[in-house]
C-alpha cells in the first residue's frame, strides 16, 4: 500500500481507502476516501482507541457488474470496526444500469464483486461485523477478504449469507455465490476458507441433481467467523470447551441452530461455523456467544450489530 493514497476525485469507481491511527485515547481516521457506488460513513463512538465505519452502497445494494475494492490500514494499538446498515443486497443482473458510472464493469456475465484487504499492525484490532449478504433471484456474487496481521493483532471476521427474500418465494434461488477469506500472520497464510454456492439444473446419468435450495434446506442462514488474537483468548477457549461437550446422539427434534468450531495457530485462533433456520436465530446466537465484545467495541456498537 502506498504512503500517499489518491484523492477521492482520482479514485476509480467502487474504490475506497480507510486509515486508522491511535492518538492518546482516541482513534483518528487518517483517511476515509471512496468513489461511487461505494460510500463510507464514520460515526462518533466513545470507546477508547476505536473507530467505527459503515460500508454502504448507493441505492441500497449492489447491482450486477458492480466492482467494489476497499482497503484499510489499522495502525498500532488502534481498533477498526466495519459495519453495514442492513443486509448487503445483491440485485439480479440489470443490463444498462451503472454502466456509464462504472467503467470497471465486469465481463459480460455481470458478476458482482467485492474485495477487502486490511493490514493490522501490532496490538491493533479489526472487527468486520457486517449484516448478512442477501442475493436476489439470478444474482451472481463473488467476494474476497484478505487480512494481513501482525502476530500481536486481533481480528473477528463475520461472513454470512441468507437464503434470499423468502417472502417473495426466493429460497436459495440466486445463480452463484462465492466467498474467499484469508488470514496472514507476519506474511504467512494461516487460514484460507472458501465457500461456493452455485445453482445446478442438469441431469447426470439419468439422475437430476439436487437444487441448491434442496441441498441447503432446512436452514436459511449460514455464517462463518474467523477469529485470531489475544483479545479473543477467552472467547476462543470458551468456544472450544463448549464444542467438546456437544453430544453426537440424535435429538428428538431438529435444532434451530447447528454449529462447529476448529482451532487454529496453536489455539490462538479459530474458525466457527453456524447454520440457522432464520437469520435472526443466527444473529441472536452470535450475540450471546460474543457477549464479551461489549467491553471491546463498546456496548452501543455491539447492540447495533447483534441487537
Amino acid at each position: 500500500m502506498s504512503d500517499e493514497a489518491p484523492s477521492p476525485s482520482k479514485l476509480a469507481p467502487g474504490v475506497g481507502h480507510i486509515g486508522v491511527a491511535r492518538h492518546g485515547h482516541q482513534a483518528i481516521l487518517s483517511e476515509l476516501s471512496y468513489a461511487y457506488p461505494l460510500k463510507l460513513l464514520s460515526t462518533i463512538v466513545h470507546q477508547e482507541g476505536t473507530a467505527v465505519v459503515y460500508m454502504l452502497t448507493y441505492g441500497g445494494g449492489l447491482v450486477g457488474g458492480d466492482n467494489i475494492e476497499l482497503s484499510a490500514t489499522v495502525q498500532p494499538e488502534a481498533t477498526l470496526v466495519l459495519l453495514t446498515q442492513g443486509s448487503t443486497k445483491v440485485f439480479k443482473n440489470r443490463h444498462g444500469q451503472r454502466r456509464l458510472a462504472n467503467s470497471r464493469l465486469n465481463s459480460s456475465n455481470d458478476m458482482t464483486k467485492q474485495s477487502l484487504v486490511v493490514e493490522v499492525s501490532s496490538h491493533g484490532a479489526l472487527f468486520l461485523l457486517p449484516d448478512p449478504v442477501t442475493c436476489f433471484r439470478a444474482a451472481k456474487y463473488s467476494q474476497r477478504q484478505v487480512l494481513k496481521l501482525d502476530s500481536t493483532a486481533s481480528v473477528v471476521l463475520l461472513d454470512w449469507i441468507t437464503s434470499g427474500r423468502k417472502s417473495l418465494g426466493e429460497y436459495w434461488s440466486f445463480s452463484r455465490y462465492s466467498s474467499l477469506n484469508e488470514i496472514w500472520i507476519n506474511g504467512k497464510r494461516v487460514a484460507r476458507d472458501m465457500l461456493l454456492l452455485e445453482e445446478r439444473n442438469e441431469t447426470v446419468s439419468g439422475t437430476h441433481l439436487e437444487t441448491l435450495g434442496g441441498s441447503l434446506a432446512p436452514y436459511s442462514c449460514y455464517a462463518t467467523v474467523l477469529l485470531y488474537g489475544p483479545i479473543l483468548e477467552h472467547t476462543l477457549h470458551t468456544l472450544a470447551a463448549r464444542y467438546n461437550t456437544i453430544t453426537v446422539f440424535k435429538k428428538a427434534s431438529r435444532p434451530k441452530i447447528i454449529w462447529s468450531f476448529s482451532s487454529l495457530c496453536d489455539e490462538r485462533g479459530g474458525i466457527l461455523r453456524v447454520a440457522g433456520e432464520e437469520a435472526e436465530d443466527v444473529r441472536h446466537w452470535l450475540g450471546e456467544t460474543f457477549k464479551s465484545l461489549e467491553d471491546v467495541i463498546g456496548i452501543d456498537t455491539y447492540r447495533r450489530t447483534f441487537g
